[in-house]
């Protein structure tokens, strides 16, 4: 009987040569080396936004009828397991920005029409957490779990721990909302510092198209929250004044 091996079970030959450089041999073997750097950086994004995405569309499955007993519970730890990714795909952006400009200058021009731009997951993750003016898939399941709950997102948001699981799920959709802005922002940081105004090499308008799709997700929790934080402003500013 065959033993299955760490290196059979993860197909890690396989994995590790997927790194294909564009940069012809005769360059430096440093640009060659920064070439694959930028490589495995991507592929590695590539990989967490694929547990992304299953996490967070378990997420609003375990929010969708017909309702288990732990599905609530369920659906919190994908979303803090999401918050805690998202924070990984920032800080490999945050590796990124070792990349020397001069080198990715000269291997920049083999990428031909590859862009980031392209990346099914990014879209499919946009619609799973919507943006700054719409709700996506995971909010409208949060609302219509609520009200199987009898009770609404503004309750709960008025409850704030008296909510139980309902506000913690809340809290986490904030958070997860939270990492993909930061990353968002990190994003296009690095890129207006690679590239300043030039175009993506998709040919999109490079910074201008990904600062218009920086975007802070729940936009209708957010206002329910602020509505919260308003009250008890004021409940506390007349308390001071009795």
């Amino acid at each position: 009987m065959t033993i299955l091996t760490y290196a059979d079970y993860l197909h890690v030959d396989t994995l590790l040569s997927l790194q294909e450089t564009r940069t012809p041999d005769t360059a430096s073997r440093a640009v060659i080396l920064a070439e694959h750097f930028f490589i495995v950086t991507h592929q590695s994004c590539e990989l967490w936004l694929k547990q992304v995405t299953i996490d967070l569309d378990a997420a609003a499955d375990a929010m969708t009828p017909p309702y288990g007993p732990e599905d609530e519970e369920l659906a919190l730890e994908f979303l803090q397991r999401t918050a805690e990714l998202l924070r990984v795909l920032h800080d490999q952006l945050v590796a990124l920005e070792k990349l020397p400009l001069r080198h990715f200058a000269e291997f920049r021009p083999f990428l031909d029409g590859a862009s980031g731009a392209q990346s099914a997951q990014f879209r499919l993750l946009a619609q799973l957490l919507g943006g700054d003016r719409q709700e996506g898939r995971l909010y409208r399941s949060f609302e219509r779990l609520t009200e199987h709950r009898g009770s609404s997102v503004a309750d709960v948001c008025a409850q704030g721990p008296g909510a139980g699981v309902l506000n913690r799920i809340a809290d986490s959709l904030l958070d997860v909302a939270n990492g993909y802005w930061r990353w968002k922002m990190t994003h296009l940081a690095l890129v207006s510092k690679m590239v300043g105004n030039r175009n993506g090499t998709g040919g999109s308008t490079g910074v201008d198209h990904l600062a218009r799709r920086v975007t802070l997700p729940f936009p209708r929790l957010r206002q329910l929250r602020a509505q919260v934080h308003e009250r008890l402003l004021s409940e506390s500013s007349a308390a001071r004044t009795e």
